[in-house]
């Protein structure tokens, strides 16, 4: 009770989330009285980080810093325009494709939904659409940046669950093209029910130089998975090529990158890399308190007795982790859960880790959109100049078409698994 106490208190004083578990942890210490055990805390601090997948984490970071300052957004951007631009409501289908473009790039929803809000969000309302609905489709469509790969949350969570990144990258293929259909079917809706301006379309010579641009973009996902399926690099390895790439255009290709930027980039990569990985170093030693106080097998004997079916069990999973989403970081809230929960999933029901790390992926990442915390939803806020609250009912059916595929995922794992060799 004293440490569940203290957990919850330092989480209301709103502390940060790695100060609440390394904290916590010190307290359990203090409370068992085996101070013996905090001979092994530095150990276990520093044990959470001495794993080579999670160098990957800086190194995709980098890239994204490297393509948002290299002038990448907006020749995708015109790219979508080709595609899908012609259309009725065409402007927010072009937001959703773009979207999907940067998640390939990118990896963090955060930082996705903070680029493309200053560019798309301003356009659509120019364009006609409402405030409100312009920033709820640029944020929704951040949702697939953790997704669709390279995923930051896919590597901490493969780290955690010991499963190799690069088959976890596959795993996250379909259900991030299942999740864009299903953006792109409330999109439909909306403007089906509201009605939307007349698309702009791109065409004849401007259309072609609009995709010619954007081509050498794609070089940088095409070496990050085609490296890991070619068995070339490992998902680590290949984000060091990728950010060369990244570098490569937009200094020599794009030219919107100048050198006198790159120490910059580099110090915002290692501050923001550092904060994830002490939150990660701290939340190995919140794991090795659970395991001590045998937590994920007193859980375990509490789910055994609400259902023996894999799939109601993920619904029950998924039902709590909403609410965990809703007030914990994503990232946080995976490496708290993860150890309880992935052991469970894995001995009692059965269920592949593969799968259960894309469910609870989508899950925790909608807490980016949802109150109390929702960080995404007020970046979008502060960027369209929209009251957070128009923003979030402006987001239902975006958040409805996630449920649902949470739902289908949940029910069907071949479609997390079918990619995977």
């Amino acid at each position: 009770m004293t440490v569940a106490a203290a957990f919850a208190i330092l989480l209301l004083l709103a502390a940060p989330i790695a100060l609440v578990l390394a904290i916590t942890a010190v307290v359990h210490i203090l409370s068992s009285g085996d101070l013996v055990l905090f001979e092994s805390y530095p150990q276990q601090l520093f044990s959470g980080l001495e794993k080579y997948g999670l160098l990957a984490i800086p190194l995709f970071m980098l890239v994204g810093e490297l393509m948002n300052e290299g002038g990448v957004t907006a020749r995708l951007i015109q790219a979508a325009r080709v595609f899908v631009g012609a259309y009725r409501g065409g402007l927010a289908y072009v937001n959703l494709l773009a979207n999907m473009m940067m998640a390939a790039i990118v990896g963090s929803a955060a930082a996705q939904i903070a680029v493309m809000s200053r560019v798309m969000t301003p356009e659509m309302t120019r364009s006609g659409y409402p405030p409100a609905f312009a920033a709820a489709t640029t944020a929704a469509g951040g949702l697939l940046s953790p997704i669709i790969p390279p995923s930051m949350l896919f590597v901490i969570y493969g780290v955690l669950a010991q499963i190799p990144i690069g088959d976890m990258f596959l795993a996250g293929i379909l259900p991030g093209l299942l999740l864009a259909f299903g953006f792109m079917c409330a999109i439909a809706f909306v403007g089906w029910r509201t009605g939307f301006p007349a698309g702009e379309a791109i065409r004849g010579a401007a259309a072609r130089r609009a995709v010619l641009q954007a081509l050498p973009s794609a070089a940088v996902p095409l070496i990050i998975i085609g490296g890991i399926l070619g068995g070339v690099a490992t998902p680590t390895e290949s984000a060091a090529l990728a950010a060369l790439a990244a570098a490569a255009l937009g200094l020599f290709v794009y030219r919107d990158l100048k050198l006198r930027q790159l120490p910059k980039i580099f110090a915002e990569t290692a501050v923001t890399a550092s904060v994830v990985l002490f939150l990660i170093a701290a939340a190995n030693v919140f794991g090795w308190i659970i395991l001590h106080e045998q937590i994920p097998q007193h859980v375990a004997a509490w789910l055994a007795g609400l259902t023996q079916d894999p799939f109601l069990f993920l619904l029950a999973v998924n039902l709590a982790l909403l609410g965990v989403g809703a007030v914990i970081d994503g990232i946080a809230a995976m490496i708290i859960v993860v150890p309880i929960l992935l052991p469970i999933a894995q001995q009692s029901y059965g269920i592949d880790p593969f799968h259960f790390g894309v469910v609870i992926s989508i899950n925790l990442v909608l807490g980016l959109l949802t109150p109390p915390v929702g960080a995404g939803l007020y970046i979008a806020a502060a960027a369209s100049q929209v009251k957070p609250g128009e923003i979030f009912k402006a987001l239902t059916p975006f958040l409805v078409a996630t449920l649902a595929s949470l739902i289908i995922l949940s029910w069907r794992p071949e479609i997390v698994t079918a990619l995977i060799g």
